[in-house]
Parts: C-alpha cells; structure tokens; sequence
C-alpha cells in the first residue's frame, strides 16, 4: 500500500494513487498529529492536546471514533498501542519529510559552494507548498505551534534560497518577490537585506538605501528598536559602494590549449576590471556597443568622448554584460593616453595575454600582428583597449573575421581606424546627472534644495566623473548645505580644484586629453589658449584667426583637431564653443600662457559658421 499525506497546505491524504477525503475538519486534525509524530507512538492525552484546546470529557472516545474511520482508509499503516496510536509512513510518503530533506539538502549544497545546485533543490523544497501549514485545521495549541514551526522553515527555506539564487546572479528575477516577502513579513530583517543586496546589484542603489530607511521606520513603529548589527553593516557597505555586495560570476580558471604557441593548462584570461555599482543612463550607447562586439564580422567598437565623460566606466559594464559570449578569455590593456606607448608596445601585451610567451613570439612588428590576428580568428577573445591616443596603436587589434572582439576607448574619434563602428559620449542630462548623485545615497539633501542640486549638474557639465567628484564630497560632508556647494562650484577660478578628490580629478583628465592632441600639432596648442583667453566666445572670425599668423586652412585644421578630441564641441547654431569645464582648463592655460598671447585680438560677438565639415553629424554609424 502506497500512502501519501500532505500536510503543507489542506490536508490531503491519498491511498494507492486514489484520492481521499479524510472527513471533518477535527479527523484531518487527528491524521495531521499522528503524521507529524509518524512512527512513533502518540499517547491519547497528547493527542487530545493537539486536536483541542481544550478537550472535552468525549476526547477520548472521539479520538477512538475518528481513528476507526481513518483506519479503513490507511489499513494496518495505523496501528494501535497502549493508550497511543501510531502512523507508520514512508520518509517520501509525507511532504513535510520530503520538504525537511530538499531544504537540508540545499543548505548543504550552499555550504559547499554549489549555488546552483542549491537552487534546485531548495526551490523543489519550496515546490512541496501549497498553502499555510494544515490550512482549514481547528486545532489546539500544540498543533497549532507545529504548524507555526513549519511555516517559519519555509520562511526560512525561502531566504536561503533567495541567498543562492543571489550567488548566481539572480537578482532582477528576486525583486518581486522580495518586495512581497517584505510586505508580508515587516519584521524579519533577513529579507529586508537581499531586497536590499538585489536592488543594489540591479543598479538601483537609491531603491536600496530606501528599503534600508523602510525596514528602521517600520521595526522602529512596530518593535520600538534599529535594525540588527548586520542590516546596519549592509547599509553601511551600500553607502560605500563596497566591492563585497557587487556580483561577480564564477569563471573557470584553466582551460586546454587550443594552439601550439599556447601552453597545455594555460591561464584563460579574465582581466576586466569589476563593473562600478553607481551607474545611469546610456542605455542607447550600452546597446549600440554590444551590438557591435556581438554582431559579427569586424566586431569592433571605438568609444570616444570628452575627458571625464565616463568613457572607460561604459565599456568596462558593456564588456562585463558581454563576456560570457568571449568563452577564450577578456584582455584589458590600458594605455594611460601616454603617447610613447606604440603598436608593438600593445601587440606584446596582448601576446603575453594570450599566453605567447617571449622566445614564442616574433621579433617584428608586423609578424607579431600577423600571429595575433590568427590567435583571434581562431578564438573568442574580447579586448578592451583604454586610453588609445592614435589608430597605430590599435590597429592591427581588429578583427578580421567573426569570433573576437575589441573595443577602443579614446578621447578622440579616430576617423583613420577603418571597419569599426563608432559612439561618441553625449554629457549627462540634467535628468540622469540628478539620478547618478542620487545614487550615492544623497538624494533626500538635493530633494530638499531641488533648484540647486539642478545647477549643481550644470556647472559639472553633464561629466560623470565631475558628478561622483561633487558626491564623493557631499558624501563626506553631511552636514554642508547644497546651496554652499553650489555657491564654491559657481567660482570659474577654483572650480577645478574643487573638482579633485583623491585620485579623481577632472583636471588631471583634460590635461592627458589636451597634451594628445597638441602634440601632434603645435598651433592646436595657441589656438587653444587663444579660445581659453576669451572663454565665451563662439570660434573666431577670419580677421581674429588671420592675427594668428598662419594660413587660414592650418587654424581650421587645429580646430577640427580639437573638436576630433571633444575639446570643443558644436552648440545649436553650428559654431564651435568650448564645453563648460574644458572651458575652466582652457581659462587657466590662457592666464599661464598670456605673455606669449598679448596682445590678444578682440573676437566678435556674432557666430562664424564652422566649416561644412564641422557641421553636425552622426557619429554613431559604421564606417
């Protein structure tokens, strides 16, 4: 006989297959307490405990009554003993068993580091449900604790498997879930911290720390206490943007050589830097540049934009969100914007990440080039080249068949990098400038003074990297009033300084960019200051450019130069004006380099029309 009682929901009980109806509500009760204590005897008095709250002087021979009936149903499984009944059943034959087993089994498997297989069988655990524990019982109390007791083990199932599904990068799929667990059960502060660990790897770190502030308002009205030591320590590493809580996927380590200049157990390559947690906006950018790296043939992408405009933040989380179709491996290299590096520079570093070692490799540059185009054609290898300062140094990187990859990071757009495709980096709107300060955990202080936390995006300039420089110190400054931040940032002289902060610094960032470019050309340099010395004025007009002393074409050419480097840009009109903060670098050139300049020509108030090849277009094409 294959019996089977289901205790996790309505009480169910089926007999070779065939569904049964136990009867009343107080006989399910009596099969629900003999199934908990199942193989071992339960005394009439204890089950009379579990059946009433308060039983009746009929408790006895009603409980005689009701196991005669359930007898019928299950045969000799229900056997009499002195005083007690007992219920013989099989560990698979009653879910609460079964459920008890799936969840230890899980536990087990998240100890063990094996996050997937704990997902299984937790959420199988889980599966066993169907409802509140001996849902439609009336029983006494020590049913009724017995039954609490399960539906707090499901509770708890529930967050280890929350935890697992977490480790495996499951995050988007818990939020709902989450949010619902939370609404049900304010008090349990475990969820309250995945929901919090989930939003934060979801990208919405204000979400995050606003769950934080609803778990204190809500234990602090209801219990009159803070949040435990561990949900303080969560909030604590959310507002520091602490690496711990950013989910990082389990790559394999080795893998087996795929070619003789490869060596047998070799390191695979994973060398992208980790994805930075306080991110917005770019969504357009972000699908242009995958679509680009997994498309195909000459899979190759140039991000270009001005200094400080989050180019290398982009293409590390474009190449992250990507790496798994890169089975080969990921290379970072990073140039610095340093001009000395050269071609064979960047081949031997790539060499050398694919494990080529040097008495491998060929001595000239052109062989070198030539082996690294065949490791790529015959792998899926994603590059990511940072700081690029000139085509020569890339060039040789791009794939010419389908399989790897490469994406180039640069200020300038390099137009003379043939069968790439090309995104330039817009500044921040005012929208998503607002929302990346948000993101650090500073949003109720610009809520507050909404006019200035506007101007505060504005005088950054849409720079992300200004952005974070200005939260990083509001964050360090608690108590400062915006409106005094704003009122230091409005200081053209000293804006700059203010926007340096330990190894960020927005000056620092114009400088690599600008040194790039007038290296090439020394008249981009006297232009540049020249446009610095007079900071609000739109391009010159041929009589101001005609004091320059060089032919008209040369000033134009150092203009598209510097427009190439996003150090001048477009306005409405067509002409050509300095953006905000490179405007500030520029003022400060000027003031150094002002002896050379005098006497400085006066520049009209009305816009010369750039040239038709500075007219805007769309830089977001193939080329």
């Amino acid at each position: 006989m294959e019996i089977n009682v289901r205790l996790l929901g309505p009480v169910e009980l089926s007999v070779d297959g065939r569904h049964l109806t136990p009867g009343s509500a107080k006989r399910r009760t009596v099969l629900a307490s003999l199934a908990l204590e199942a193989n071992h005897p339960v005394s009439l008095r204890r089950l009379a405990g579990m059946v009433w709250s308060d039983p009746p002087s009929s408790a006895v021979a009603n409980l005689r009554s009701h196991a005669a009936a359930l007898r019928q149903a299950v045969g000799e499984r229900l056997l009499a003993r002195p005083q007690a009944y007992e219920l013989r059943l099989a560990p698979h034959e009653l879910d609460v068993t079964v459920f008890q087993r799936l969840a230890e089994e899980g536990r087990s498997r998240l100890s063990a580091h094996d996050p997937a297989g704990a997902v299984e069988s937790l959420a199988a655990a889980l599966a066993r449900w169907r409802g509140a524990a001996g849902d439609g019982l009336t029983s006494g109390a020590a049913l009724e604790n017995c039954c609490a007791s399960l539906d707090e083990q499901r509770l708890q199932v529930f967050e280890d498997l929350v935890d697992a599904q977490l480790a495996i990068g499951m995050q988007g799929d818990l939020l709902a879930r989450l949010r619902r667990a939370t609404a049900e059960h304010p008090l349990r502060e475990r969820p309250w911290g995945q929901l919090m660990v989930a939003l934060y790897r979801s990208g919405d770190v204000p979400a995050a720390l606003l769950a934080f502030r609803e778990a204190r308002t809500v234990l602090g009205k209801q219990l009159g206490i803070e949040p435990g030591e561990e949900l303080q320590r969560l909030h604590r590493a959310v507002l520091d943007r602490s690496p711990e809580l950013s989910y990082q996927k389990p790559l394999p380590v080795f893998a087996v050589a795929r070619d003789a200049g490869r060596h047998s157990g070799a390191t695979v390559p994973r060398e992208l830097p980790a994805t930075l947690s306080t991110f917005v906006g770019r969504s357009r950018e972000q699908s242009e540049m995958a679509a680009a790296v997994t498309g195909g043939a000459s899979a190759a992408v140039v991000l270009s934009g001005a200094p400080g405009s989050g180019k290398t933040v982009l293409a590390v989380r474009v190449a992250n969100a990507v790496a798994s179709d890169f089975s080969d491996g990921q290379v970072f290299v990073d140039l610095g914007y340093q001009l000395s590096v050269s071609e064979d520079d960047v081949l031997t570093r790539v060499l050398r990440a694919l494990d080529v070692r040097g008495a491998t490799a060929p001595e000239r540059t052109g062989e070198r080039a030539g082996m690294v185009r065949s490791l790529l054609a015959e792998r899926r290898v994603l590059i990511v080249v940072d700081g690029v300062t000139h085509a020569t140094q890339v060039r040789a990187l791009v794939p010419a068949a389908p399989g790897s990859a490469l994406i180039v990071v640069a200020h300038r757009r390099l137009r003379h990098l043939d069968g790439v495709r090309r995104v330039d980096l817009d500044p921040l709107s005012v929208e998503d400038g607002r929302a990346l300060l948000d993101a650090f955990g500073i949003a109720q202080r610009l809520a507050a003074a909404p006019t200035e936390a506007d101007e505060l995006v504005r005088l950054c300039g849409g720079s992300p990297l200004a952005l974070r420089v200005v939260a990083s110190r509001m964050v360090a400054r608690p108590s400062a009033p915006v409106t005094g931040l704003v009122r230091e940032l409005r200081d053209p002289w000293h804006r700059l300084d203010w926007l340096t902060d330990d190894d960020l610094s927005v000056r620092e960032r114009i400088d690599l960019g600008y040194a790039a470019v007038r290296a090439d050309d020394e008249l981009v340099g006297r232009v540049f200051a020249l446009l610095g010395s007079e900071p609000e004025a739109s391009v010159p007009s041929g009589d101001t450019v005609a004091r320059l002393g060089v032919p008209v074409g040369r000033v134009w050419r150092a203009l598209e130069k510097l427009l190439d480097a996003h150090l001048i840009c477009l306005d409405a009109s067509g002409g050509l004006r300095l953006p905000p903060l490179v405007r500030d670098y520029a003022a400060e050139l000027a003031r150094l380099s002002a002896p050379a300049l005098h006497p400085l020509p006066t520049w009209r108030t009305d816009v010369t029309p750039a040239p038709t090849a500075f007219r805007r277009r769309d830089h977001h094409t193939d080329n």
